[in-house]
C-alpha cells in the first residue's frame, strides 16, 4: 500500500501543472475586456501602421480585433514553442527536472504579467507562460504514463485532464471573487498575479518524485530504474524491466533517432488528428471569451462570469465521471458519446444566435458543450497521445500532439474576435461541422488502447 501511495502521490505532483496549464489557458477571460480597454491606443497605432501593407494589412493586420487577438493568443504562440521544444529537454535532462523548469517559468509568468507597464511586456510575460503551458502538455503525460501500470494508467494520466480543468474552474472561480472585491483599477493584475502562489507549490513538490524508470532505462541507468518500479509498486519488477528494455531496443535503435519516419506514420497521425479535432471544436475560444460569449447572448458582467463558474464547475463534474471510466468504458467510447455532444450543443447556439434566442439556451447549450469536452476529448486526448508512441521517441510524439494542439488553438483564439464580429452564428456551425469530421475519425480510424501495455501498443502498429 506504501508503494501504491507513492506511485499516486508522484502522479498527482506532476498533474499539478496541469492545474497550472488549466489556470493559465482560462485566467485571461476575466481580464480580456479590460485589457481591451486598456491597450486600445496601442491597437489603433500598430493597426494604422500596417494598413497600407495591400490585402493583409487593410483587412487583418489593419483591424483592432487582429491586435486584440494577438493579446489574447499572445501566451498560445509561447505553447507552440513550448510544445515545439519540451521534448529535447525531457529526454536529455529527465521529465523530473523539465517540470521543475516549467514550473519556474509559470511562477517568473504569473508575477511579470502583475507588473506589466505596457502592452509590450505583458505580451512577453504572458509568452513566457506559454512556454510553461505547451511543456507542461507534453512533459506532463509522459511522466505519469511512463510511471503508471498498465492496468491504471488511464486513470492516472487522467489526473492531468481532471487538473487542467480543475484550474479552469479555480481561475473562473479566482476571477468571480475578485470582480466582487471591486480593486478597481489593479483588478487585472491580482487576476494574473494570483498563478504565482500554485506555481511557487508546484515547485516545492517536485523534488519528492522519482525519476521516470523508462527515462533511467533510456539512459542505461538499469538499478536506478529496478529501484523506481519497486518503489512504485510494479506488480513483477523484472518483467517489466525487460519489455521496456526491449521496446527501446538500443543495440538497434538510437534513442534519439528521427520520429518522422516511414515506420512513425500511424501514431504521427493519430495524434495529429486528435490534437487537431480538439481544437476545432472552438474549446479554448469558449474558455478565453467565455464572459464577451454570454454577454453577447444578453447577460450582465457579473452575471457573465458567475456563468463562467458554473460552465466550470460542469467542465470538472464531467471529468470526475470520465476519468473513473475511462479504463472500463474505453477511449473510443468516450470519444464518440463526446463527439455526438459537441454536434448537438455546437448546433443549438448557432441557432440560438441565427435566431436571437440568447440567455439560458446559450447558457445551457455551453454547458452541453463543456459536459461532451469533458467527458470525451477532454478526458481522452493526453492519455492517447501519451500511449501511441514508443518509448524511445514518446517525448517527440508527445511534443508532436502537443504542437498541433496549440498552433490550431491559437488560431482560433487569434481569430474568433473577428470571426464572431463579422460571422456570428457561422463560427459555430462552423465547428459543428467540424465536430462530425471528428465522429467519423472516431468510428473509422481510431484504435482502442485501454489496458493495453505501452510496449504492446508499439506491436500493434507493426512497429519494429
Amino acid at each position: 500500500m506504501k508503494t501504491r501511495g507513492f506511485l499516486l502521490r508522484s502522479a498527482i505532483v506532476a498533474a499539478l501543472g496541469g492545474l497550472l496549464f488549466g489556470f493559465d489557458t482560462a485566467v485571461i477571460s476575466g481580464a480580456e475586456q479590460t485589457l481591451q480597454e486598456m491597450f486600445a491606443a496601442t491597437y489603433a497605432s500598430l493597426a494604422a501602421s500596417l494598413e497600407h501593407l495591400g490585402f493583409f494589412g487593410k483587412h487583418v493586420l489593419g483591424k483592432v480585433g487582429f491586435w486584440h487577438g494577438c493579446t489574447t493568443a499572445s501566451a498560445l504562440i509561447g505553447t507552440i514553442l513550448g510544445a515545439a521544444l519540451a521534448g529535447k529537454p525531457a529526454d536529455v535532462f529527465g521529465r523530473r527536472k523539465t517540470l521543475s523548469g516549467l514550473a519556474v517559468l509559470y511562477f517568473v509568468s504569473a508575477v511579470w504579467s502583475a507588473l506589466a507597464w505596457d502592452w509590450w511586456s505583458f505580451v512577453i510575460a504572458r509568452w513566457i507562460g506559454g512556454l510553461a503551458v505547451g511543456g507542461s502538455s507534453v512533459v506532463g503525460p509522459i511522466y505519469i504514463a511512463e510511471i503508471s501500470p498498465a492496468r491504471s494508467r488511464g486513470r492516472l494520466v487522467a489526473l492531468f485532464q481532471f487538473n487542467i480543468v480543475f484550474g479552469i474552474l479555480l481561475a473562473f472561480l479566482s476571477n468571480y471573487i475578485l470582480g466582487l472585491l471591486n480593486l478597481g483599477e489593479v483588478e487585472w493584475r491580482w487576476i494574473f498575479g494570483v498563478e504565482a502562489f500554485p506555481a511557487a507549490v508546484f515547485l516545492l513538490l517536485l523534488p519528492g518524485n522519482a525519476p521516470s524508470p523508462r527515462w533511467l532505462m533510456a539512459q542505461g541507468r538499469t538499478e536506478e530504474a529496478r529501484t523506481v518500479l519497486q518503489r512504485l509498486g510494479t506488480d513483477n519488477v523484472e518483467a517489466e524491466l525487460r519489455a521496456i528494455r526491449e521496446s527501446i531496443d538500443l543495440d538497434h535503435h538510437h534513442v534519439r533517432e528521427p520520429l518522422f519516419q516511414r515506420k512513425y506514420l500511424t501514431p504521427i497521425l493519430l495524434a495529429f488528428a486528435i490534437a487537431a479535432f480538439n481544437q476545432l471544436s472552438g474549446i479554448n475560444a469558449l474558455l478565453y471569451y467565455s464572459q464577451r460569449i454570454f454577454e453577447m447572448a444578453g447577460a450582465s458582467a457579473d452575471l457573465a462570469r458567475l456563468q463562467s463558474v458554473i460552465v466550470g464547475a460542469t467542465n470538472l463534474v464531467f471529468t470526475m465521471l470520465a476519468l473513473t471510466i475511462i479504463d472500463h468504458f474505453g477511449r473510443k467510447r468516450l470519444m464518440l458519446v463526446g463527439s455526438l455532444g459537441y454536434i448537438v450543443s455546437l448546433s443549438t447556439v448557432a441557432w440560438a444566435f441565427y435566431t436571437d434566442h440568447g440567455g439560458t439556451i446559450v447558457l445551457a447549450s455551453f454547458m452541453l458543450f463543456i459536459a461532451a469536452h469533458a467527458f470525451g476529448q477532454g478526458a481522452v486526448i493526453w492519455v492517447f497521445i501519451s500511449e501511441i508512441f514508443p518509448n524511445r521517441v514518446r517525448a517527440r510524439g508527445q511534443a508532436l500532439g502537443s504542437f498541433t494542439h496549440w498552433f490550431m488553438c491559437a488560431a482560433i483564439a487569434w481569430t474568433f474576435p473577428m470571426f464572431a464580429e463579422r460571422t456570428g452564428a457561422h463560427v459555430f456551425a462552423f465547428y459543428a461541422a467540424m465536430m462530425v469530421l471528428q465522429l467519423f475519425w472516431v468510428i473509422v480510424l481510431m484504435p482502442e488502447t485501454k489496458g493495453v501495455p505501452l510496449e504492446a501498443i508499439q506491436r500493434r502498429f507493426a512497429i519494429e
